[in-house]
């Protein structure tokens, strides 16, 4: 069974908290606010991706949004005296549309840093796959972030890339693995994440397991 689902969903709820908390009975409002956290979440990671973002939170109320960005590098976020948290408001204002209702509501905003981050497998996915982009050894950078990991702290790493590797004419998948993964074990922390590489050859999959 941990084989064939997604790690983190299979523990929702018991080790992992969902990242959008709210509940709308309207179908229309419900759908509408799902899109809304999408394109927040996906538009957050792209203008602020030189902040090492990992996660997005998103908590609504009747008149308040609290949206919670968990970085590696928080201070390239907030800015000098706040200024950047004011641009994440604007940002996300410019998001949910205009209207008079929309101008009600209240929005909060919260940088929490990534105080481990080679145990957060976003990041490390993240880093696997900007090297590849930029041609180092596929091997050399995958040994040395499961060297870190195992560093930090971790129980244990795996990690699979697939496609076109060092621009071969046939893709294939390569899998490498330190320490113990248990994924069918729902009590042990297994983070997933899945990021894509685009090399010169064409995309690169990377996926990391870590068990912290």
């Amino acid at each position: 069974m941990g084989q064939k689902v997604n790690p983190k969903g299979l523990r929702m709820g018991i080790i992992f908290n969902y990242g959008s908390r709210w509940f709308f009975s309207d179908k229309r409002v419900y759908k509408d606010t799902l899109i809304s956290d999408i394109k927040i979440r996906k538009n957050l990671f792209k203008k602020f991706n030189f902040a090492s973002i990992t996660q997005i939170d998103i908590e609504r109320a009747i008149k308040k949004i609290t949206v919670i960005i968990y970085s590696v590098k928080p201070g390239m976020i907030i800015g000098r005296g706040g200024k950047g948290l004011e641009d994440v408001k604007k940002f996300i204002v410019a998001e949910i549309g205009k209207g008079n209702k929309e101008k009600e509501v209240k929005i909060e905003i919260k940088i929490e840093p990534v105080k481990k981050p080679y145990l957060n497998a976003f990041y490390v996915a993240q880093l696997i796959g900007e090297k590849l982009v930029k041609g180092f050894s596929h091997r050399a950078v995958i040994h040395q972030a499961m060297n870190r990991v195992i560093e930090s702290g971790g129980k244990g790493v795996k990690i699979q890339v697939g496609g076109r590797i060092n621009g071969a004419e046939i893709s294939r998948r390569e899998k490498y693995f330190q320490g113990t993964i248990p994924t069918s074990t729902i009590r042990e922390n297994v983070d997933f994440a899945r990021f894509p590489a685009l090399t010169k050859s064409g995309y690169i999959g990377v996926k990391t397991w870590i068990c912290a």
